[in-house]
């Protein structure tokens, strides 16, 4: 055990963590030179394309005569849960902070998190190869926030691995090794977990106490589920099998399970014949809560079932995904689902096309609102627009708040207060991190934070500024329900809960994004926003207009006449009967300011 060292790489998104990792894998020689690729821990095609890690990825090194466990976390807020899963399984953590960009939000969130689990941390400046690099001040920066001296700052660069031996003395030098009993009973906490045909769910665990091999009888002890061990094994990063797990290791357990259900992440594997209460479980993970819901309705009714399936299976390896199935009158059956921010959403509809090619109807994501009712029998949980009571019957409307921290360059002030100007949050302090950056907190709806804060701030900063937040508490605030006709037929999937002083701008943006990308048909469509029986915005789709006279060549005026006539009955009969159909990418776009 004095020989393995377990740490996490944490950093704000796009601050190099998989490609330090790819150098780390090289100079370890874990990965043969003919297999190396770029961003080698993001195994999903989505990963490499948008250059983000989704899921975090442990790998085992050999280093000298020691035995180095890293974990590669994402580093985008809507993935804030797999950074602290992470963190407790771990002795150390290297903070990783971009020379270019300096100390970013997320940044500061995963720091906080880390001392939190009281681990040791190496401050790193990584790509100081690059031309626009300024290393100093990053250090300042650096300094500011954990009062370390600038000699306890490594300067490597992911790219072209400079830095990066020395990063890994630091590691064996700093962190310390694992403690644990190999001789006590078994406990294993498990961090992540995912599903395998052959040799079902497989636990990725680090053991504290004691030891596992293949073939021993197991038990989850919160999830009182006893199982087979099928085998054991490290991560490199391909499963490989091992004889035995043991005390300070991290690795994978085949358990034999059906279903993620049974192995639920932050449970404790315990030995089988252990049922006395001597062994305590580990502290396992708080539960992670939603930030955000919508609902996926299959296109086609007889979909149903196999989206089901599907939505299990993106269950199985994203813990933070919550479903539940629904019905509504409009779309039929389909399933209400949890997410922690847009771009959680958008990954898991971009993984629902590539790995089972359905393109579901996706209503207007929401956040929960409290309603308490005149009738005094409490408050009720709205988690869609379709279930908001009639206005008649509410007293008043609570909505999440959040503490909103933003992180940029002081010369920024004046464009982010602009952008959050547009919103209705509250100003609450300015801190600064030294002369050129700061830190801005503000009290705002979730609401405002989830639709698009995210890129407006990077339009206002050049890029530069990054946010952070967390769920403080539910306010009053009057709120109503806005409803979208299409042909003069309700879309319950465009209904969406808005403040009362901004129902007609909403309206009215909505109706003419509808315009844009609904096809023209060959009748006239009316789009119209309502409250109620009360019309606020109005737009209209023309119709294609087919030349029936291009037949005619002379004759009499009445001939013509008379195609015209025709053509005008047919149009208004199709008005009537004519059913609009709005193509998936229409409700993604409405979401989109």
């Amino acid at each position: 055990m004095k020989n393995i060292r377990n740490f996490c790489i944490i950093a704000h998104i796009d601050h190099g963590k998989s490609t330090l990792s790819d150098r780390m894998l090289e100079l370890t020689g874990t990965i043969e030179a003919r297999k190396m690729k770029e961003q080698l821990l993001d195994t999903m095609d989505l990963e490499r394309e948008r250059g983000i890690t989704i899921k975090m990825q442990p790998v085992r090194m050999d280093y000298k005569e020691y035995i180095l466990n890293l974990i590669d976390t994402p580093g985008h807020v809507d993935f804030g849960y797999e950074v602290s899963r992470s963190l407790a399984a771990v002795d150390g953590a290297v903070l990783l902070v971009d020379a270019t960009k300096g100390v970013q939000a997320q940044t500061l969130a995963n720091l906080y998190q880390a001392l939190e689990h009281n681990l040791e941390i190496i401050p790193v400046v990584n790509k100081i190869d690059l031309p626009n690099a300024n290393a100093p001040k990053t250090k300042k920066e650096i300094m500011h926030l954990l009062g370390c001296a600038k000699e306890d700052i490594l300067e490597v660069s992911g790219k072209t691995g400079t830095g990066v031996p020395e990063l890994l003395e630091r590691i064996v030098k700093i962190i310390p090794p694992p403690i644990g009993d190999p001789a006590k009973p078994l406990r294993a906490l498990i961090f992540d977990s995912k599903y395998d045909t052959y040799k079902g769910v497989l636990a990725y665990v680090r053991i504290f106490d004691g030891e596992i091999k293949a073939d021993e009888k197991i038990r989850m002890m919160i999830g009182k589920m006893d199982s087979d061990v099928i085998e054991v094994g490290n991560f490199k990063p391909s499963l490989v099998k091992a004889e035995k797990l043991t005390a300070g290791e991290i690795g994978y357990i085949a358990t034999g399970l059906k279903s993620v259900e049974h192995c639920r992440v932050g449970d404790t594997i315990t030995n089988f014949k252990i049922k006395n209460p001597i062994v305590e479980p580990l502290p396992g993970y708080k539960e992670v809560q939603p930030m955000v819901y919508a609902s996926f309705y299959p296109v086609e009714g007889d979909d149903y079932n196999f989206m089901r399936d599907a939505l299990d299976k993106l269950k199985l390896n994203d813990a933070a995904f919550v479903f539940e199935p629904e019905s509504n009158t409009a779309l039929g059956r389909g399933f209400r689902c949890g997410f922690l921010g847009l771009l959680h959403l958008e990954i898991i509809q971009s993984r629902l096309e590539r790995e089972f090619e359905i393109s579901p109807t996706i209503t207007s994501p929401s956040v929960v609102y409290e309603i308490k009712l005149k009738d005094k029998s409490g408050r009720i949980m709205v988690y869609s627009p379709s279930e908001f009571p009639d206005p008649s019957v509410i007293e008043e409307v609570y909505e999440p708040f959040v503490k909103l921290e933003i992180v940029s360059p002081s010369s920024y002030l004046g464009a982010i207060m602009e952008v959050m100007g547009n919103t209705r949050a509250e100003y609450r302090d300015t801190e600064y991190l030294d002369a050129e950056r700061m830190i801005i907190k503000f009290s705002c709806p979730l609401t405002d934070v989830v639709t698009n804060l995210h890129d407006d701030l990077k339009s206002a900063s050049s890029g530069y500024a990054s946010m952070n937040y967390e769920v403080e508490d539910y306010r009053a605030y009057d709120l109503i329900k806005l409803d979208f006709l299409v042909a003069e037929e309700k879309i319950e999937a465009f209904s969406r809960i808005v403040p009362r002083e901004s129902a007609h701008s909403e309206g009215k943006r909505i109706v003419e994004k509808l315009k844009e990308v609904i096809p023209r048909q060959n009748f006239q469509i009316a789009l119209q926003a309502t409250i109620g029986a009360k019309i606020i915005a109005r737009e209209t789709i023309k119709a294609f207009r087919k030349d029936v006279t291009s037949g005619l060549y002379g004759g009499d005026f009445s001939r013509k006449k008379k195609l015209l006539e025709k053509q005008k009955k047919g149009k208004k009969k199709m008005k009537n009967i004519g059913r609009v159909n709005i193509p998936s990418s229409a409700f993604l776009s409405v979401l989109k300011k």
